[in-house]
């Protein structure tokens, strides 16, 4: 049997959390997922801080980290994970709706491992995400640092 791994979402749109999730149900994976609502609390849950002091240890798999987020946005969140040793081999996918250049630039330049606009129709975002489920939670092999 395939072990699931832990997929941390950091999206503040409840509309897109539903989303994902549900495409994430489509891969089996949706019991896997922890959702966060802002870049602080990404943080804390990560660094078990706050709220998520209590948290079993371990790090998720990926984290599918949205951009534009209240009190600290995704740039933020990737700069501060990249210049932390305890984070910074941690997997992270800007999984937002920003077609701008500078973010996808800074995004980047700050060491994310890949870059998924949000498709803007239905069927196209859940596939993407499908795909990101896949290969993040099953596929991919993550640094012996975050098991």
């Amino acid at each position: 049997m395939i072990e699931l791994k832990k997929i941390l979402l950091a999206e503040d749109n409840p509309k897109d959390v539903e989303l994902t999730l549900e495409a994430l149900e489509d891969s089996m994976m949706a019991n896997r997922v922890v959702v966060v609502k802002d870049g602080v609390e990404t943080l804390e849950y990560l660094r078990m801080q706050g709220a998520w002091a209590g948290r079993e240890p371990g790090l998720p798999s990926v984290l599918l980290l949205d951009i534009k987020m209240p009190r600290m946005d995704g740039i933020e969140v990737l700069r501060e994970i990249r210049s932390d040793p305890a984070l910074k081999f941690l997997p992270v996918v800007m999984l937002t709706s920003s077609r701008e250049d500078k973010d996808l630039l800074n995004s980047y330049y700050l060491g994310v491992n890949a870059y998924v606009v949000k498709p803007v129709n239905f069927g196209g975002f859940i596939d993407a995400v499908k795909q990101l489920g896949i290969f993040w939670g099953l596929v991919n092999e993550v640094p012996p640092e975050n098991k």
